[in-house]
């Protein structure tokens, strides 16, 4: 299986994270797409290339332009108003009569963030979007050739970024705009499989109204765990997306087995919506040893997984999504990519 990789993703180098009422080293760090494209590489998966670049038209497709220029200038305004550290929300606009975006730098961090723990720093935006090239570049390739998967090796992650905010170490939702771009270029029918321990709310919220693009997702139970908010059963789509939106929410101490039944529901809503493509929003913080999950997964279950999800004869595009074991993040990533290879 060949990946897309980008060296840029080291643009994105936070120093600092909200955890814990402390500001610590963030979670979502380089070394974890380091630790994945070496293991690609020492287990000669396949061919790790360097993306293209598709402009800024199908970002746009997904992202509202007001919160796209927030995130292209939002730095350079923030050390402009003379702050010193890096860029972290304080207030949001809960409970008012109206929501009128802030003229001043510090109102808008809270008006397009769903959250404070995830700081903006110098380079964000680059590494941001060079991670949705990754995801285009590999959407692209898998649609015009013969190959039945595609690893897009993702960072920052996506899947917590709405159309208009960020957080959950997420910017731009790859995914959402490799999903667009299928059905911009001919894909009837796109499926989406988020695997990722925290549940997908950005990708949800993107197609929560539309009926041609599938969003399944199993995930920590959203009482116990982020994002909180999003995420629960009864959630499903509304207006013409309903019952395009399956969610399959997890207790803590969840294991292999009773995960593995969810992903078998999921894989049966998966072959009946009849996808042209499958995109799966790769985390592997479902690991045993993940520090900010709760469930039990082990790294062979991984092989498991990839071969399940190639028993759905699609063809698949993994884009990678959250996984903070940094450690085995490699070995985990990989065994899941081996494992469908090996169908």
């Amino acid at each position: 299986m060949e990946s897309i990789f980008s060296e840029k993703h080291i643009l994105r180098n936070a120093k600092t994270e909200l955890s814990g009422g402390l500001l610590v080293e963030p979670y979502e760090r380089p070394s974890r797409a380091e630790y994945i494209v070496n293991r690609i590489r020492d287990t000669q998966l396949g061919n790790v290339i360097s993306p293209g670049d598709y402009g800024m038209s199908p970002i746009r497709a997904i992202h509202s332009a007001d919160f796209v220029e927030f995130l292209q200038t939002a730095w350079v305004r923030w050390k402009e108003a003379g702050f010193e550290g890096e860029a972290i929300p304080s207030v949001w606009p809960a409970g008012q009569l109206q929501t009128v975006r802030p003229r001043f730098i510090e109102g808008q961090l809270g008006y397009y963030a769903l959250a404070g723990e995830t700081s903006l720093s110098e380079g964000t935006w680059e590494a941001a979007y060079e991670s949705a090239q990754v995801a285009l570049s590999g959407i692209d390739k898998l649609l015009s050739n013969e190959s039945r998967g595609i690893f897009s090796l993702c960072r920052p992650p996506g899947h917590h970024a709405t159309a208009n905010r960020y957080g959950g170490y997420c910017f731009l939702n790859n995914v959402a705009i490799a999903a667009q771009y299928c059905r911009d270029n001919g894909s009837q029918r796109v499926a989406i499989l988020d695997i990722d321990f925290h549940h997908g709310n950005g990708t949800q919220e993107i197609f929560y109204d539309r009926d041609d693009v599938l969003f399944v997702s199993l995930h920590g139970d959203p009482l116990d765990t982020f994002p909180f908010f999003w995420g629960h059963e009864k959630e499903q789509g509304r207006g013409s997306g309903t019952g395009y939106t399956v969610n399959y929410p997890m207790p803590p101490g969840t294991g292999f087995a009773s995960w593995r039944e969810s992903l078998a529901k999921a894989l049966e809503k998966i072959a009946a919506f009849n996808a042209d493509v499958l995109l799966v929003s790769l985390g592997v913080d479902t690991f045993e040893n993940d520090p900010i999950s709760f469930f039990k997964l082990k790294s062979d279950d991984y092989l498991v997984v990839g071969r399940d999800i190639a028993e759905l004869g699609i063809k698949t595009q993994f884009v990678m999504e959250g996984g903070y074991d940094v450690e085995e993040i490699g070995i985990n990533v990989v065994n899941v990519l081996a494992g469908f290879d090996s169908r």
